[in-house]
């Protein structure tokens, strides 16, 4: 998510500082993208020095709210106009991982899709046990029920996608069965002629 346009779109709701914001915008993600202060207060200052928004004075206590202007009014009516492509997106980096170990001899890919599926049937079971334990949602809750579901969404789309890629690799690359050791002719005819031998199996 672009953090300078979550925080606009706060800032056009009222003036606030810089706590607030972070309050404001991980209550409206649940969390799901939790900012540190020192973000928000970096992303604040650019913000001011490309005039999209301004400092008010600082109160008794030494906080300072910041206001959006007109350019950045302008800035956010653009950013929620114009569609995400996927150049807007960060590179995904499990499928480059995925891409990356099926071209790496001697590696068990396999065993990368099935832990990466384990971590992500574990993920969706937490968000699907959040979802069932919400209240009803309010129009306070909209905005986290929204984030909420999109997750659950994108685990169950990654488990699918993890099925399609571990079939495409059995195709490809098969399985190799673990190699198994001969037994020790010698110690099978030491068991078979020793009982103490055998009472220890």
């Amino acid at each position: 998510m672009s953090i300078p346009h979550g925080l606009l779109a706060l800032l056009d709701q009222r003036p606030m500082y810089g706590y607030q914001l972070r309050a404001e915008f991980e209550r409206a993600t649940g969390a799901t993208w939790p900012l540190n202060i020192g973000q928000v207060y970096t992303t604040l200052t650019r913000l001011e020095r490309d005039g999209q928004v301004v400092g008010q004075a600082t109160d008794e206590e030494g906080r300072q709210r910041y206001e959006i202007t007109a350019v950045g009014r302008e800035t956010l009516r653009t950013w929620f106009t114009d569609p995400v492509t996927l150049g807007d997106r960060p590179r995904d980096e499990l499928a480059i991982k995925l891409a990356l170990a099926a071209l790496s001899p001697g590696l068990d890919v396999q065993a990368v899709v099935q832990n990466q599926r384990v971590a992500t049937m574990q993920r969706l079971q937490e968000l699907t046990r959040l979802k069932r334990d919400a209240p009803t949602p309010s129009a306070e809750d909209l905005a986290w029920t929204l984030v909420l579901d999109n997750l659950r969404y994108m685990a169950e789309a990654e488990l699918r996608w993890l099925d399609h890629c571990e079939g495409a690799l059995a195709r490809v690359r098969p399985p190799t069965a673990p190699p198994t050791s001969d037994p020790d002719p010698d110690a099978a005819s030491d068991l078979a002629t020793d009982p103490t031998q055998e009472s220890l199996r």
